[in-house]
């Protein structure tokens, strides 16, 4: 089996009026994964989405807000962080159909682990609102369906975006059976992710970093606090919000992470994967705003994922 990664052409035409989130991102991911080294990458086109997958995790009349509001023309601003175009909402439902099929893809074995790329993000969209230039909350999107449509007990999510993954939280806050984990600046947007915000049944784990922290408290959080807890939920498939955002180069954030460190978490991941389910793995790219950290970064973490660890 090899590495999926799914894109699609449609996240170029999402536009946000001058923002941080632009199409240039995803040319930029593209050309991380450029290198003959990833020769062996298994590419694919993600395939657009259904009504029926939204409503998986967000709330009907928000989804009808959304179809209503997007425009033919010009701009609408859902929210102070999401503004849409007219390509805007094409491009989300390829996100949220190309996610779905990652982990289609790797819960039926046809792909070892699964890597998405798509615009807008997620990440931050809650049950009935966007958040943080997304719309609909495509790791959250994974996890139900990796429930409904694979049978899966137990679905862990691990964000190291460097903001809060509220949007999981907000989700699954009552929810025994999806775990969400959260490393991020504090403080920094939305402002949630206090170490004392647990859900209703103690499977959410929030570890806040302070500015200026680096890969080694970094990694040791993943390794000394979250990594031990999910071991213990033993899921069934890990889903990551992978945002590269924390680069010491990205200054949308106080976080000091260098590309090394994408591949030392997704490798200490991909660990505990292997021992508890399998190594499923499905990872969605989420913030990451410099063009070329955000390119070496998703280079790095691809690059673990497929077994190959570079210089």
């Amino acid at each position: 089996m090899t590495t999926l990664y799914v894109s699609h052409p449609s996240g170029l035409d999402h536009h946000t009026g001058g923002l941080a989130e632009r199409p240039e991102r995803l040319l930029a991911i593209e050309q991380g994964l450029a290198g003959p080294e990833f020769a062996s990458l298994r590419r694919e086109l993600a395939p657009r989405g259904s009504l029926e997958t939204l409503l998986l995790v967000h709330a009907p009349d928000y989804i009808e807000h959304v179809m209503a509001v997007a425009p033919r023309e010009g701009f609408y601003r859902l929210s102070d962080t999401m503004v849409m175009s007219p390509g805007t909402l094409e491009a989300a439902m390829h996100g949220v159909g190309g996610v779905t099929f990652c982990v289609d893809e790797v819960m039926s074995g046809r792909a070892r682990n699964a890597l998405l790329a798509t615009r807008p993000n997620g990440h931050h969209a809650k049950y009935d609102a966007p958040g943080g230039g997304g719309m609909f909350n495509k790791v959250a999107i994974a996890a139900r369906h990796a429930q409904v449509a694979h049978g899966a007990d137990r679905v862990a999510i691990l964000d190291f975006d460097a903001h809060h993954g509220d949007g999981a939280q907000d989700i699954f806050w009552g929810d025994p059976d999806v775990m969400a984990c959260s490393t991020h600046e504090m403080p920094l947007y939305p402002g949630t992710g206090r170490a004392r915000e647990q859900g209703a049944h103690g499977q959410i784990v929030n570890v806040p970093l302070k500015a200026g922290d680096g890969g080694e408290v970094f990694l040791a959080a993943w390794r000394g606090i979250i990594l031990p807890r999910v071991m213990e939920f033993r899921p069934d498939l890990i889903v990551i919000a992978a945002g590269f955002d924390a680069h010491g180069e990205d200054r949308l954030s106080h976080l000091e992470l260098q590309d090394e460190d994408y591949a030392s978490v997704t490798d200490a991941i991909m660990e505990v994967a292997e021992k508890v389910c399998g190594g499923r793995i499905v990872s969605e790219v989420e913030g990451g705003y410099r063009l070329e950290p955000l390119a070496r970064s998703v280079r790095a973490h691809a690059l673990v994922l497929m077994g190959i660890h570079s210089d």
